[in-house]
């Protein structure tokens, strides 16, 4: 069978929608599964470098822009419908499967006019403004988290976890939790998203700046900034006599996890999932600019667990990020307990569930 699978934008989207195109692939390899998104997103600088079929309407947000914005969207919007209602007529795709992003919407809405099978997945524990309306149209709701489920009607919706690529899978499945917090040295992975967060990046700095000398030295730091913070964290800490490895983007994640004792990062749904499947505590620091704050929510879903702890972003994050660091790091206990925490909330089957309800949807044996 031929999938569409619409959405994107950010890497949370994006990549949860290739989780699931392989997934199609690996149940038969002669499926075919072609990707919609915009020109903005990360779909249109990572899917061709991984030699996926991308293509591209023109479509962008209105939740939480200006009024100028959000008028030039909804002007935009007849435009991406025709061009999804033209790309489903050609491509004539059996099944259509929504992952959130500005893409999502107009494509999955031309495929049930087009009388194709259709399905969402939602990854965040607050479901997004399209999905919300999606839910409504589609055959099938896939969700991460079961907060989410209250939002879709409930006889639609399937709570799966979040899919995560079957290569990341594998090598983040593998035992690695007995090698946590042993050893004198203690091994941060610090990510603030696939752009990097300045906040989190100044933070760190002066978080470590303020820990005296044996702790500095008991630290090993990898840390993703995004391209425009790299030199300022860079220097950070060699002034204060860290030693670290610090990149704009980390391309091998799973390996990150696993060589990591304790991540500190954003709350993005796939991050969360990764920190389950991979069975890694954390320290949180939710992006307080989240449409709904879903963020906080999807931290709620570590903290509650006793996997991770949860630091708000104000003016004294740095102080929270120094007192929360210095704590776990020296209590080696307290990090395998939290990374077995992580990972009885891990679901690595996620995409081949919604894969299965697919074909089961749409009567393919």
């Amino acid at each position: 069978m031929k999938i569409l699978i619409a959405g994107g934008g950010t890497g949370g989207h994006f990549f949860s929608g290739v989780a699931v195109g392989e997934a199609f692939l690996t149940r038969n390899s002669t499926n075919e599964v072609v990707y919609v998104g915009t020109r903005n997103g990360i779909e249109a600088r990572v899917g061709p470098k991984e030699g996926l079929d991308v293509r591209f309407i023109t479509v962008s947000g209105i939740k939480g822009k200006g009024l100028i914005s959000r008028l030039m969207a909804l002007i935009k919007l007849p435009v991406a419908l025709l061009q999804s209602l033209i790309l489903v007529a050609r491509e004539r795709p059996l099944v259509v499967i929504g992952v959130g992003g500005y893409a999502s919407g107009p494509v999955l809405l031309a495929a049930r006019l087009l009388g194709r099978t259709t399905g969402i997945v939602e990854q965040n524990s607050v479901a997004g403004a399209t999905n919300k309306i999606l839910g409504r149209l589609v055959h099938k709701v896939f969700v991460a988290f079961p907060p989410a489920a209250r939002e879709f009607p409930a006889h639609k919706v399937e709570i799966t976890g979040n899919p995560v690529r079957e290569g990341v899978v594998q090598l983040l499945t593998l035992e690695s939790t007995g090698t946590v917090g042993l050893g004198h040295r203690c091994k941060l992975l610090v990510v603030g998203g696939s752009q990097g967060a300045h906040a989190l990046n100044v933070a760190m700095v002066q978080a470590v700046s303020g820990m005296d000398e044996a702790m500095r030295g008991r630290l090993f730091i990898t840390h993703q900034t995004g391209t425009t913070d790299e030199q300022l964290v860079t220097e950070g800490y060699a002034a204060a006599g860290v030693e670290a490895t610090v990149l704009p983007f980390i391309d091998k994640m799973a390996e990150a996890y696993r060589f990591a004792d304790l991540a500190v990062c954003r709350a993005g749904a796939m991050t969360v999932s990764e920190l389950s499947i991979s069975r890694r505590g954390a320290i949180l620091v939710p992006y307080p600019q989240a449409i709904y704050d879903h963020q906080t929510t999807n931290a709620k879903m570590l903290v509650d667990a006793g996997a991770a702890e949860l630091i708000v972003q104000d003016d004294l994050l740095a102080d929270g990020l120094r007192e929360a660091i210095v704590r776990l790091a020296g209590s080696g206990r307290a990090l395998q307990q939290m990374a077995w925490n992580a990972g009885e909330l891990a679901r690595p089957e996620a995409a081949a569930e919604v894969v299965d309800t697919m074909y089961r949807l749409t009567g393919v044996p």
